[in-house]
């Protein structure tokens, strides 16, 4: 339990990788402020599973991760409970699938606020109790798209190599202040957005949902197989530890050797 009394908030946390995070994270005595889009009983049970599960605090925001005012209230109800945020996880995000010239503008630019700005806004937002307690860690989800492209994905491969670049940015910033910035690029997961994300791409290529998954999706990964949410969520908390405060600065790809090629 290296992380009793921590406070990690994590975005996009109710599903997925975020959830993973989460679970990781409170396994190891981390209180945490989750967010997601959820009614409002679903939100309690999770958050009071968590709670029960782990022994630790368990607060959920529902931010809107497209609204600034909204992100900063994230953060201020996290420091408002636990004094900061020791952790700061940001993993929201969203995918749309079709050609450049087909892309509804309304969904390059809530993919862009959702996937690349909204890190900008939740770093900003609690750096300075970070580096007022002189100990930090930040994890941006990035993609195995943070390095290499797919076509009718040009939103998310945007957004993806931006966190790429902010990562190193930050880490720069706050190198001495006992703060590390990483990003954690994965290759295909199998989560909701992934799963959701197969009918569009069948649409887009003309193909079968067993071909995209097969012929599209995993053609990339050497391994064949999908990355686990318990493996990316270990990475997270392998960056939180002392053994890894050298470690900054970097996105460390886990994709099955997508980016090895």
């Amino acid at each position: 339990m290296f992380l009793k009394d921590r406070a990690a908030a994590i975005t996009g946390s109710t599903s997925g990788i975020g959830l993973a995070y989460a679970r990781a994270l409170a396994k190891e005595g981390a209180h945490l402020v989750i967010n997601g889009i959820l009614p409002a009983d679903e939100a309690e049970k999770l958050r009071s599973e968590l709670a029960n599960e782990f022994g630790v605090k368990v607060l959920f925001s529902a931010a809107d991760m497209t609204k600034p005012e909204e992100i900063a209230g994230f953060i201020a109800q996290a420091e408002a409970e636990f004094g900061a945020v020791d952790i700061l996880v940001n993993n929201a995000g969203i995918q749309h699938v079709a050609p450049v010239d087909e892309f509804p503008l309304a969904k390059w630019d809530q993919i862009i606020a959702i996937n690349l700005s909204s890190a900008f806004h939740t770093t900003r937002a609690a750096l300075p109790k970070m580096k007022a307690k002189g100990w930090g860690r930040i994890i941006n989800t990035a993609s195995a798209h943070a390095f290499v492209a797919s076509p009718f994905k040009s939103a998310y491969v945007a957004a993806k190599h931006g966190i790429a670049g902010f990562t190193k940015t930050v880490a720069l910033e706050v190198a001495t202040k006992g703060i590390t910035v990483n990003a954690i690029a994965p290759g295909y997961v199998w989560t909701p957005l992934v799963e959701k994300q197969i009918p569009d791409t069948m649409k887009a290529r003309g193909l079968t949902k067993e071909q995209v998954i097969n012929d599209v999706l995993l053609t990339a990964q050497p391994t064949k197989e999908f990355v686990t949410v318990e493996q990316v969520a270990a990475l997270a908390v392998f960056l939180c530890t002392d053994a890894a405060k050298s470690i900054t600065g970097t996105t460390l790809p886990m994709d099955g050797g997508w980016t090895a090629a």
